[in-house]
């Protein structure tokens, strides 16, 4: 996760309705994830040659009033996954811009060092995110920064007929703190020019989360 401080009136524009930005101590943030799919189903059923794949996405951070509680999410720009079929349905089921690149991911973890990397390739073009770490993953703080970041657990999604809700489980993560990061694309065309400045900045933060079992539910529209 490589997370990038954001000018907030960039993202208004792509806010759902009953939704607002989620800031941090007076900052927002633009998030560039990439993390591997294991044994997936849909519905409670596994799809043939399609339960193992990467995905890189880029996200920022929303909330939305819920009776007296807020209930924390984020809205993805660009979503990249290595198969067509796989872009089909998502966007199908929850209206998210998926596209499809041929992709691929190295994830090594030898002792206490670590690296990982997804890749996918544009026209002849390979690019990519990548970082390492070294250590034991530690616990997230209560009210730390990386809780602000990975303690999301809605989806919500700009349709015609309104805005999309999808509530997502999983357990509390540990993290590394990356030592070493790179995004090496062309954020320009990839993402759009009014992303570039922002992504081409240092990051505010990097780090390594060990993941988990994860549950998406179904859509809701309102």
């Amino acid at each position: 996760m490589l997370n990038y401080v954001a000018d907030p009136r960039l993202l208004e524009p792509l806010v759902p309705a009953d939704t607002e930005i989620d800031f941090e101590n007076g900052e927002t943030f633009l998030s560039v994830v990439g993390f591997l799919f294991l044994d997936t189903r849909l519905l409670g059923l596994p799809i043939p040659l399609h339960r193992n794949f990467e995905e890189v996405n880029l996200r920022f951070y929303v909330r939305r009033r819920s009776a007296s509680t807020w209930r924390r999410g984020v809205v993805f720009i660009r979503e990249l996954v290595p198969r067509r079929a796989i872009a089909v349905v998502a966007r199908n089921f929850y209206g998210e811009n998926y596209v499809a690149f041929p992709m691929k991911h190295e994830v090594n973890h030898v002792g206490l060092s670590l690296s990982a990397e997804y890749s996918w390739r544009r026209g002849r073009k390979w690019e990519s995110l990548k970082m390492s770490a070294t250590g034991e993953p530690q616990q997230i703080p209560v009210g730390t920064h990386a809780e602000f970041i990975t303690e999301h657990y809605w989806g919500y999604t700009s349709l015609r007929s309104g805005c999309g809700e999808y509530r997502v489980e999983h357990a509390r993560w540990k993290i590394w703190n990356a030592s070493d990061f790179e995004l090496n694309a062309d954020v320009a065309t990839l993402y759009g020019p009014k992303f570039a400045e922002s992504l081409q900045q240092p990051p505010r933060s990097a780090f390594i989360a060990d993941g988990s079992p994860i549950t998406v539910h179904r859509r809701e529209i309102f």
